[in-house]
């Protein structure tokens, strides 16, 4: 069994990237496994950990195609629907409320 390459904060070698960074290059890990871990020691937990992907076997981030962009349209739409008064908010309803505000702040149904 082997383990992963470990490098301490801000000292991974050239080639090697976050998540992140990857997106911000317009790449994807593409299914490669995770090549090395960085790691930032704290005092009283246990260290932050940044799992690294090889860039030369990164692949280019698919395009979003109508029916993606579709689909997050409507995936978006359905959560400014408030489910108490069927209207669309405007906004995201927050998952805490349940409801947009003006429902949630109504005296009708406080009682």
């Amino acid at each position: 069994m082997s383990t992963l390459p470990t490098y301490r904060w801000r000292l991974a070698p050239d080639g090697y990237a976050t998540y992140r960074q990857l997106r911000a290059l317009g790449l994807r890990p593409g299914g490669q496994g995770v090549a090395a871990e960085l790691q930032r020691p704290r005092r009283r937990r246990g260290p932050l950990v940044a799992y690294l992907y090889r860039i030369d076997e990164a692949k280019p981030v698919r395009p979003m195609t109508p029916a993606r962009w579709a689909a997050l349209a409507k995936a978006n739409a359905a959560q400014r629907v408030c489910p108490t008064c069927r209207r669309d908010a405007g906004y995201r309803i927050p998952r805490s409320l349940g409801m947009c505000v003006t429902c949630h702040d109504s005296p009708t149904l406080a009682a």
